[in-house]
């Protein structure tokens, strides 16, 4: 079992929600994340596909900056947002472009 990638926010969970915290690293991310059908940059270009969808701003933020460091291009990212306005509708692409571009500028401010 590959332990579950480090996360402040879901450290910051842990005192009140200890189950719900326990539950995302022992399935989500050690069974789900660790199968062998799809590769970690394919999991997270779906994931944030899905996000977008559903408007999940916050875990979109997380998991746009998890699927840079997947491998998933920024370039990959703007088609996934375009390709997303058709089919989630125009305010969650907006929404989300908003959201990793928000990201982007971060982490050009820490020189990332």
């Amino acid at each position: 079992m590959a332990a579950a990638p480090k996360s402040a926010r879901r450290d910051r969970l842990k005192k009140n929600f200890p189950k719900l915290v326990q539950a995302t690293e022992e399935f989500a991310y050690a069974d789900i994340w660790e199968r062998k059908g799809l590769s970690k940059r394919d999991r997270s270009l779906i994931t944030i596909a899905a996000l977008t969808a559903l408007v999940r701003e916050e875990q979109l933020k997380t998991h746009l900056e998890r699927a840079l460091g997947n491998g998933v291009t920024k370039e990959e990212i703007h088609e996934m947002v375009v390709h997303m306005a058709v089919y989630a509708g125009w305010p969650a692409a907006m929404t989300a472009a908003q959201t990793a571009t928000d990201l982007y500028e971060e982490m050009e401010a820490k020189g990332k």
